[in-house]
């Protein structure tokens, strides 16, 4: 592949999950950081919201006052427009520019007049966060455009990267304001695919039957669709995360994307003399919880499962996940006593009382409704505690599988656990992913990267790729990838209950050599391979920028 990394002056990446830890979009863009800074050393520079107060700092941002201090101290914005800049405290450590952006609310209306009269872009229907995106975007290329001109940088010669229809508004305002630059715009999911999983109509069978701006107009997405697929086809290079998303980016969005698949960085990884403290510690952690929670003794034998991700009940397959464990204590019961913990952030109110105070004094008795760690506000309405009733799990000591829900962020200050979902995944012996709507899927590739065996399906961009590269078999690659479809729900449940019974009864000495597998696949994803894929963006933009400027 090309390398372009030589014609770029400045790099610069604009998302909504710079410095702000929400999705899998933090995941992509922290883990590949290190890769880029290797490369473009401090020419990169990432731009996100600043979000944050003095009461609650971002916990990802240091601010450095050397760090451009001309710049901010001469750059020229709109009254009320702020920028911080600093290093983003991941691997790389890059530079990061954080704008506060909401003193452009003032004249939206005349922005959005503009984006009409230039890209069609309808924000007539717009509610909820739209505005709050279309904002950042904006500030976003003010801040590209200031820089530029600051560093006395060829326009020629930069990047810009905006990521999701969250910044794509920065994408169509940097084309129209500054033309030489070019331009490179990444779904990561389309919102309009996303929306159809999310009203439960059915997006695989039909797809090729559905028109992305009909279908915008009947679930009420017109402003975000319309935004995005304006950013798509203005973009130099328009990309995805994976095969399965680009065939439906070309069919709702109408323009055909180059894959760029995600990749991982094993600095997140405990190296081998720390892995075993790691785990044991993590175990001890699940297990005292566990205990405290129903009383039950559970012993150093007890497999520990989970699954995990956004609070996308349906999309991410927590409905299967919870159904395939619940068939695990029907029929003939396991050997080993299974804890599935269901690690997915929701309306969370704060820790339970009762469970802290049983973990802090030692005691072991069984609490009322001993299914969750901490308080879920909407807690008749949360979709997760209803499946979990509905399905009969009582968690007590009769039966050979519990369920516990942990509907809060695993940042380290929870409450509970005061651990990070890193420092607790190497204490699971296997994880499920039953995702329906999954357009690449870090999770199950942060699983193996720790030696956890998973379960992930075909609907699921990284489970593609397993697919089409290795043999997907847990003695291969720690993977197995279950087949799903529109229409074969208890046929893919079913798979994932046999698939848990084989890791469950598996002699100790083969799950061994699992974990190992796990691990070696995982190397297969680096970021310092995947990054090639970036590069012939990069080169794509820069040659459709050269010939679209000579044609002026």
């Amino acid at each position: 592949m090309k390398d372009c990394s030589n014609n770029i002056d400045l790099l610069f990446e604009a998302s909504w999950e710079v410095c702000n830890k929400i999705g899998g979009i933090y995941t992509v863009l922290s883990s590949k950081a290190k890769t880029l800074h290797d490369i473009f050393k401090d020419k990169l520079i990432f731009i996100g919201p600043d979000v944050w107060s003095e009461e609650n700092p971002s916990p990802y941002f240091t601010e450095v006052a050397s760090l451009l201090r001309r710049w901010r101290e001469t750059a020229v914005f709109p009254e009320g427009m702020s920028v911080r800049v600093g290093r983003w405290e991941i691997p790389g450590r890059p530079i990061a520019v954080l704008v506060k952006f909401d003193a452009l609310y003032r004249d939206k209306d005349a922005f959005y007049g503009r984006m009409w009269e230039l890209y069609g872009v309808d924000s007539l229907h717009a509610y909820g966060d739209y505005d709050e995106g279309m904002a950042f975007g904006r500030a976003a290329a003010m801040v590209i455009e200031s820089l530029t001109a600051f560093l006395k940088a060829d326009p020629a010669k930069e990047v810009a990267h905006f990521d999701e229809w969250t910044a794509s508004s920065g994408l169509l305002t940097l084309k129209a304001e500054m033309p030489e630059a070019a331009t490179v715009f990444t779904t990561h999911a389309t919102s309009i695919g996303r929306s159809i999983c999310g009203n439960g109509k059915p997006l695989y069978d039909y797809l090729r039957g559905y028109n992305g701006d009909q279908m915008a107009g009947e679930l009420n997405m017109q402003s975000k669709h319309s935004l995005e697929k304006a950013a798509a086809h203005a973009a130099d290079a328009f990309t995805t995360v994976s095969e399965i998303t680009a065939q439906e980016a070309e069919q709702l969005l109408e323009r055909r994307p180059v894959v760029t698949p995600n990749g991982f960085e094993m600095n997140f990884v405990p190296g081998r003399p720390r892995y075993g403290a790691a785990r044991k510690r993590a175990r001890a952690d699940f297990l005292r919880v566990a205990r405290a929670l129903t009383g039950i003794d559970f012993d150093d034998e007890t497999f520990i499962l989970a699954t995990s991700g956004r609070c996308e009940y349906r999309n991410k397959g927590i409905d299967m996940f919870l159904d395939a464990v619940r068939a695990l204590d029907r029929g003939e019961k396991p050997g080993r006593r299974v804890l599935a913990f269901v690690l997915v952030p929701a309306w969370c109110g704060g820790p339970r009382a009762d469970l802290s105070h049983a973990l802090a004094s030692g005691e072991h008795s069984r609490l009322a409704d001993p299914m969750q760690t901490h308080n879920v506000v909407n807690y008749n309405e949360d979709p997760i505690v209803g499946r979990i009733h509905s399905a009969g799990f009582t968690n007590d000591a009769d039966g050979r599988v519990c369920v516990i829900y942990v509907p809060c962020y695993l940042n380290g200050t929870d409450g509970i656990f005061d651990r990070t979902y890193y420092e607790l995944l190497p204490g699971l012996d296997a994880t499920v992913f039953a995702s329906y709507y999954e357009p690449w899927g870090y999770t199950p590739l942060e699983s193996i990267a720790f030696g956890v065996p998973t379960i992930t399906t075909t609907l699921a961009g990284f489970g593609q790729w397993i697919l089409a590269t290795t043999p997907a078999s847990f003695e291969a690659c720690g993977v197995r990838v279950v087949e799903r479809t529109d229409s074969n729900y208890a046929e893919a449940t079913e798979a994932i209950t046999r698939d848990l019974r084989t890791l469950i009864e598996m002699p100790a000495a083969e799950m061994k050599d699992v974990r190992a597998a796990a691990s070696a696949e995982a190397r297969r994803f680096l970021w310092t391979d995947f990054e090639s894929y970036y590069d012939t963006a990069y080169c794509e933009a820069q040659a459709s920028a050269r010939a679209r400027n000579k044609k002026k």
